[in-house]
């Protein structure tokens, strides 16, 4: 009887229970690593194994003294590089280790998007936080973005409208970067809502095509933390059509091959299309899953396919069964958690499941990145009316409920 395929996975948080789900059910022997044994992923894998997963060197150990197949850093954006690293060193599938080292640096990113005359703001990359704010005094250019080179999940990032907001931004941006660098970058104003999904790649052919609308909050104390994304995109033929050739550009510019993708974008006040982030890794709040369910089209299993080699299920763009969103669980303070509840009829017409991060009674904080979020919901309707009427009355049929300590 042949052996079971091995795939590692980067990080032990609840996005990867899908994935492990998945591989199970190929009959693949999962192995987790990180450097917090009690993240809740590491509870369902085959194996867990005890490492950063920054340090490229020590995870190529770990991979090669257990045979791997396969590695993925699924909506895990810190692990991605050293998945590259990995697959590279060991001959594995993954998107080559130059091109995701762009990909995964936004001012890199930036330059090679500007170079190769895709759209692009005008934007810096800066180690010391005093040449930024000299560069920013000489000649003040806001509204900008501050951003860490290296984070995902909004974590760090800030609108700085003049001189006097931009060093406590730096700070913020630095205080969430692993590699010590941030980017100052144009503020694009959005023409309508920038637009996310995840996607999928066939030998440099772009084959399964989709974006949401993506909402962010008015209330939490991060203005761009992502809370809630609505499937499909209310986003015209034309600007989807410049969007999907742009992705497509960029996939066969960089050789990447077969893979998911977590991809932002936006048409901006000038009218047009530019990329704001493309990552070899399913999203966050569950993206993959959410489509899964709307579509009946598994980007999960493919990636897990691509990964250890077995062949890939038959992909194209996807059909919707009705209108679908994921709605990010958040508080508003620091506290107790003590649990949600909703109206019944939402619970009874429009829930589709509950994914919660937290466990009861737990401290929790403010939400102010993908990483302080409670848990997420999804929710369909039947037309985009009904999900944009849902999504705007969220106070009258969901309560959160958290003690002040």
């Amino acid at each position: 009887m042949d052996k079971p395929k091995k795939l590692m996975l980067l990080g032990g948080i609840a996005y990867l229970l899908p994935v492990i789900e998945a591989a199970h059910r190929l009959g693949i022997y999962v192995i987790t690593a990180d450097y917090l044994p009690k993240n809740v992923a590491h509870k369902y894998s085959d194996e867990y194994v005890n490492v950063s997963i920054l340090d490229r060197e020590a995870v190529l150990r770990a991979a090669q003294e257990r045979h791997i197949d396969g590695i993925l850093s699924f909506a895990v954006d810190p692990g991605v590089v050293t998945a590259a690293y990995v697959a590279e060193r060991m001959g594995l599938a993954f998107p080559p280790l130059a091109a995701v080292e762009i990909l995964q640096d936004k001012t890199k990113f930036r330059d090679f998007l500007e170079a190769n005359g895709f759209n692009c703001p005008f934007h810096k990359g800066y180690s010391a936080k005093a040449e930024a704010l000299q560069d920013f005094a000489t000649n003040p250019r806001f509204p900008v973005m501050v951003k860490p080179v290296d984070s995902a999940g909004s974590k760090g990032c800030n609108r700085v409208d003049d001189l006097a907001a931009l060093e406590t931004a730096i700070d913020t941006a630095l205080s969430e970067s692993h590699c010590g660098r941030f980017i100052i970058e144009q503020f694009l104003v959005p023409q309508g809502t920038p637009v996310v999904g995840d996607m999928f790649s066939i030998d440099n052919t772009l084959v399964y095509f989709t974006v949401g609308d993506q909402f962010y909050s008015t209330y939490f104390c991060n203005r761009f933390v992502p809370i809630a994304e609505v499937y499909p995109s209310s986003m015209t033929d034309i600007p989807l059509s410049e969007l999907r050739s742009e992705i497509q550009r960029l996939i066969k510019c960089l050789n990447l091959g077969t893979s998911l993708y977590n991809i932002e974008a936006r048409v901006a006040s000038d009218g047009k299309v530019y990329l704001m982030e493309v990552s070899p890794r399913g999203g966050g709040c569950h993206i993959s899953a959410l489509l899964e369910m709307a579509t009946g089209k598994s980007l999960i299993e493919n990636a897990i396919r691509a990964a250890v080699g077995m062949p890939l299920n038959e992909m194209h763009d996807p059909d919707y069964d009705g209108v679908w969103a994921w709605r990010a669980l958040g508080s508003e303070t620091s506290g107790i958690f003590k649990g949600i509840s909703f109206a019944e009829k939402v619970e009874n017409e429009n829930l589709r499941a509950v994914k919660l991060s937290v466990d009861l009674d737990t401290p929790v904080r403010p939400l102010t990145g993908a990483n302080t979020q409670l848990g997420i919901l999804f929710l369909r309707t039947e037309t985009r009316a009904e999900m944009d009427a849902l999504l705007s009355t969220t106070s009258d049929w969901l309560k959160i409920k958290v003690e002040e300590k």
